[in-house]
């Protein structure tokens, strides 16, 4: 129960902050409250969204995911590939564009669990390899796909939110679900509080950890697919720099990099923190240079967070 208090205060306190933040950017930005802002936000959130799903349930499992971005990347090229070259239906490319990421989840998951490497080796690993994999299938160039696949960002007549948006928010639901309510998130609280002790407590640990960074996978796989619907093409340059964005996202939302703690729910508000930060700069005409520089000393401030929250 006092757990629970705990999260509920910190996402509270998350959300008062975000709004905080959205208070100063529409003071100081003219045209902040505005459709076309909220539209921009929202178009943008999905991708972000689905894989912090995928990393705060890893960081919460003790390890950490930082192939998500290249995932991202490989899945949106395989997608157009098989879409534009070999001509698939489009259901089927996306399909296997998921399925690309899922494959690059069960590597990670297989060598950070059963062979007992280092998580944070063998993701950084998969960074580069899912990089390179992502540039030999394209030929290193953008491959449009068309306006078939951007009706997934587009937002639905009546309702005003994309079918992106919509995937995006129950997932939400449902991974908050599945780390409340099932023996599975349990397991991976339990596993990330102490692996040791939840081996002694009869948990076979190995096929929770490589089921989470699966999970990420297929995550970061659903990523590409909703990145591509926003670009209207697969670009093997996409999403550069996602891993931290989504690290910060979960971090701000209240999950622990010590593992053993976190929230879906806070996760989505870390990523809409970072959506209206990333949105409100741009607005406010604030250098590319200086974006990254801000949002890197949001990423140190969450770790500072993180880090006081434990203590």
């Amino acid at each position: 129960m006092l757990r629970k208090l705990n999260l509920l205060f910190e996402e509270l306190f998350i959300f008062i902050a975000l709004l905080l933040l959205v208070a100063f950017f529409g003071v100081m930005a003219e045209n902040f409250f505005t459709a076309g802002t909220l539209m921009a936000i929202l178009t943008q959130l999905p991708a972000l969204t689905v894989v912090t799903i995928g990393m705060t349930l890893v960081l919460i499992s003790g390890g950490i995911d930082l192939s998500v971005g290249s995932v991202v990347a490989l899945s949106g090229g395989v997608i157009g590939i098989a879409f534009t070259v070999f001509e698939l239906p489009l259901i089927i490319a996306a399909a296997l564009g998921i399925l690309a990421g899922g494959c690059a989840g069960l590597v990670n998951g297989v060598l950070g669990s059963y062979f007992r490497l280092p998580v944070f080796i063998v993701t950084l690993g998969m960074l580069e390899a899912g990089r390179g994999l992502a540039y030999m299938v394209t030929d290193s160039q953008t491959v449009y796909i068309g306006a078939s696949i951007q009706a997934l960002s587009l937002p639905i007549s009546g309702i005003g939110l994309s079918p992106s948006f919509i995937m995006s928010l129950t997932l939400v639901v449902l991974a908050q679900y599945a780390l409340t309510r099932t023996i599975f998130g349990r397991y991976l609280i339990a596993i990330g509080t102490n692996e040791q002790a939840a081996k002694i407590s009869g948990i076979r640990t190995e096929p929770y950890l490589t089921w989470v960074l699966v999970i990420s996978g297929l995550l970061a796989g659903l990523g590409g697919l909703m990145n591509a619907a926003y670009l209207g093409a697969s670009d093997p340059n996409a999403a550069i720099g996602l891993e931290l964005s989504a690290i910060a996202a979960a971090v701000i939302g209240g999950t622990s990099l010590m593992g053993g703690r976190g929230s879906i729910v806070g996760a989505f508000i870390g990523v809409l923190i970072i959506s209206v930060l990333q949105n409100g700069l741009a607005q406010l005409g604030v250098s590319e240079p200086v974006k990254r520089l801000i949002t890197g000393l949001v990423i140190i401030l969450a770790v500072l967070l993180d880090r006081w929250r434990s203590r």
